[in-house]
């Protein structure tokens, strides 16, 4: 993958991203607030000030997450975005992730 077309995915999965966060909070699924900073896209928990925080490597052409539970990278793989360490699926990995820090049942995808 080129690093134009990179940029254009990891883009569009910031703002997918933040968009089903945004959507989640309008529904009172959970508190949270969305601020993005070019490749950074960070997701307060508002309840207990708990933190997610995304962003595009571009000269890796990775993602990255951290959470409480700790950091993670995700290339992509075909059309997902795989944990470089234990092959999880990106989305499934947020999901999960935010389900503990926002103490409610969340699906992000």
């Amino acid at each position: 993958m080129t690093e134009s077309e990179f940029l254009d995915l990891a883009d569009s999965t910031l703002n997918r991203i933040e968009t089903c966060f945004d959507n989640l909070n309008d529904m009172d699924v959970v508190d949270v607030e969305c601020k993005r900073n070019g490749n950074v896209l960070e997701i307060e928990f508002i309840a207990n000030g708990s933190k997610i925080i995304i962003n595009s490597q571009a000269p890796l052409q990775e993602m990255w997450l951290a959470a409480r539970s700790g950091g993670y990278h995700y290339k992509r793989i075909g059309d997902e975005w795989r944990n470089t360490r234990d092959d999880s699926e990106f989305f499934a990995a947020l999901s999960d992730v935010a389900t503990q820090q926002g103490g409610a049942p969340v699906k992000v995808g």
